[in-house]
């Protein structure tokens, strides 16, 4: 895992926070809400595909399958 995951994962967040935080003071709630999901989900799906590599990885160390 290099700092480039890290600080992309970083700036996600921070982006989501401060529109999650517009959009409550805007008096959309609701909409601030699924831009948090959006974010959380686009994090997840990073994350996932991180392991997929590693997984990919240790099955070629171990010569597996």
């Amino acid at each position: 895992m290099d700092m480039d995951f890290v600080f992309r994962i970083a700036a996600i967040g921070i982006l989501t926070s401060v529109v999650s935080i517009v959009l409550t003071r805007a008096g959309r709630e609701d909409v601030a809400m699924l831009a948090t999901l959006s974010g959380l989900v686009v994090v997840l799906l990073m994350v996932v595909n991180m392991l997929a590599g590693f997984f990919d990885s240790v099955r070629a160390v171990f010569q597996l399958a």
